[in-house]
C-alpha cells in the first residue's frame, strides 16, 4: 500500500506543480533561516578539546589594586603577569603547564627569492603542544626550558613551512629571523581550534599564528606585547624589563591536571602561592583565584553572544510564520481534490487510507522542503565565511546538522499539513457526489 500511496502522491504533486513548489519553498526558507543560526551556535559552542577539556584549566589571579576591579563587578583579569606565569610554570605542580602570548617580528629567509615578511608569533612554553594536542607534520615541540636557559628553536605552521621550505621536512634547518638564527624543530599539521580558547585577545576565531617560539625569547629579544596588556600601576618605567616586573597582565596561563579530581589540590597550591606573594607585598586584595576548565572559560568569555541566541529565536519565529503559510497552502491544495477524495470514499476507501495517502504526500513535500532548506543553508553558511573569513575554519554543515535539517523539515511539513489532512478526511462524500 505504501508504494501505491507514494505513486499517487507523486501524481498529485505533479498535477499541482506550482502550488507544491510554493509549499516546499516556504518550508525550505523557514528551515534554512533556523538551521543557519542553529549551526553557528552549535559550531561556536563546540568543545575544542574533547575528552580532555575537563582536565585543562585556565588560571586567573586578582593582583589588582585595592578598591579597583579588573573586570566588573569584582573579577580577576583574564591574563596574568610575567612573574606569576614564570613562577607557576617553573613550580611544575601540574602534569603540563604553559603560558602564552601573541607577538610579531620580521622573518628573513635565507633564500633570497623569498621576500622577508612580518611573522605573527605565538610565544609559549614547550608543554603548550602536548597539553593542547597540537598535531605535528614533522618533528616535535621543545621541552620547557629552565627559567634562565633557552635555546633558539622554533616550530612553524604548515603554511609557513610551505612558504619558506616548499612544504618539505624542514626539521634541522635554520631560519634567520628577529636578528637571530633559529633551528626548526617541528612543523605543525593543519591546526585551527575554533574557538581559539587558549588566547582570545583578538576574538575567538582569528587566524592561527605563523611561528611558535620559546616564551623566554620574548623577554630576551624584547618582542612586542601583543594581545591584551592591562596595567593599574601608573609609575612604571619605560624600559621593557620594568613592564615584565610590574603588575601588568599580558599572558594566558594554562595547566593540565592528571584528572579533574586533582582540581582542589591545585587550587590549594594556588592559594598558598598567593599568600606567599602577599608576604612579599603583592596582591593587596582578598584572594580571588579562578581555575576554570575549557568549557567554563568559554562560558566566561561568552563566545556565543546573547545576540546570537536572539537571532536564533527570531529564526524560530520566522519558521512558525512559514509553517502557518504552508498550512494555508496545503489547505488550498487538499481542498482542490475534495471531489477525488469523495469518490474514493464512495468506492470503499476508509478515513485511515485517505489519511495515510495525504500524510505520504505531505512527507514528500517536507522532503523537498528539506532539500531546498539544505541548499539555502549551505549558501547561507558560505556567505557568512565570505563576509567573515575568520569563521571559515569551523563553519560547515556536517552530517549531524544535515540529519537535523531533514527531521525538522519532515516534522514541520506534517505539523503544517495535519489540520488540512484531518479536514479532508472528515468531509461528507454525499455533498460532492451530487
Amino acid at each position: 500500500m505504501l508504494q501505491y500511496y507514494f505513486k499517487l502522491s507523486l501524481k498529485n504533486i505533479s498535477r499541482q506543480k506550482g502550488l507544491s513548489v510554493l509549499i516546499s519553498t516556504t518550508l525550505g526558507l523557514g528551515i534554512a533561516a533556523c538551521m543557519i543560526t542553529y549551526s553557528l551556535i552549535h559550531l561556536m559552542s563546540k568543545d575544542p578539546l574533547p575528552n580532555k577539556s575537563e582536565r585543562v584549566f585556565h588560571i586567573q589571579f586578582d593582583n589588582w589594586q585595592l578598591g579597583l576591579a579588573a573586570i566588573a563587578p569584582d573579577l580577576p583579569p583574564d591574563e596574568v603577569t610575567w612573574r606569576d606565569a614564570m613562577n607557576i610554570v617553573h613550580a611544575k605542580q601540574a602534569k603540563y603547564q604553559a603560558a602564552n602570548a601573541i607577538t610579531w617580528g620580521m622573518v628573513t629567509p635565507a633564500d633570497k627569492n623569498i621576500p622577508p615578511f612580518l611573522g605573527i608569533i605565538r610565544a609559549t612554553h614547550g608543554e603548550f603542544f602536548p597539553m593542547f594536542k597540537v598535531p605535528f607534520l614533522y618533528g616535535q615541540g621543545w621541552q620547557n626550558f629552565p627559567a634562565n636557559n633557552v635555546e633558539y628553536v622554533t616550530v612553524l605552521s604548515k603554511s609557513t613551512n610551505k612558504r619558506i621550505f616548499g612544504g618539505l621536512n624542514s626539521v634541522g634547518q635554520t631560519l634567520p629571523m628577529l636578528g637571530k638564527l633559529f633551528t626548526v624543530v617541528g612543523v605543525l599539521d593543519d591546526w585551527h581550534p575554533s574557538p581559539k580558547f587558549f588566547d582570545m585577545s583578538f576574538g575567538a576565531f582569528y587566524q592561527p599564528e605563523d611561528i611558535y617560539l620559546p616564551l623566554q625569547i620574548k623577554s630576551e629579544l624584547e618582542l612586542p606585547h601583543g594581545g591584551n596588556l592591562n596595567c593599574w600601576e601608573t609609575n612604571i618605567a619605560d624600559d621593557y624589563q620594568a613592564i615584565l616586573n610590574s603588575e601588568c597582565v599580558n599572558l594566558n596561563l594554562w595547566v593540565e591536571l592528571p584528572s579533574a579530581q586533582n582540581k582542589q589540590q591545585y587550587e590549594n597550591f594556588l592559594k598558598a602561592y598567593v599568600e606567599q606573594q602577599k608576604a612579599l607585598g603583592r596582591f593587596p586584595k582578598a584572594i580571588n583565584n579562578q581555575l576554570l576548565d575549557i568549557n567554563q572559560w568559554l562560558a566566561h568569555k561568552e563566545v556565543v553572544s546573547a545576540d546570537m541566541y536572539v537571532f536564533f529565536y527570531l529564526a524560530l519565529l520566522f519558521l512558525l510564520v512559514c509553517l502557518f503559510n504552508a498550512a494555508s497552502l496545503m489547505s488550498t491544495k487538499f481542498t482542490a481534490k475534495n471531489s477525488e477524495v469523495a469518490l474514493r470514499r464512495a468506492l470503499g476507501a476508509n478515513q485511515q487510507s485517505i489519511f495515510a495517502q495525504c500524510l505520504t504526500e505531505t512527507s514528500i513535500l517536507g522532503g523537498l522542503g528539506a532539500l531546498i532548506g539544505l541548499v539555502l543553508c549551505i549558501f547561507g553558511l558560505q556567505g557568512i565565511t565570505y563576509l567573515y573569513p575568520n569563521f571559515s575554519a569551523f563553519v560547515s554543515l556536517d552530517m549531524t546538522l544535515m540529519l537535523i535539517t531533514v527531521c525538522i523539515s519532515l516534522v514541520s511539513s506534517i505539523l503544517a499539513g495535519l489540520i488540512p489532512i484531518i479536514k479532508v478526511c472528515r468531509l461528507a462524500p454525499a455533498s460532492y457526489l451530487k
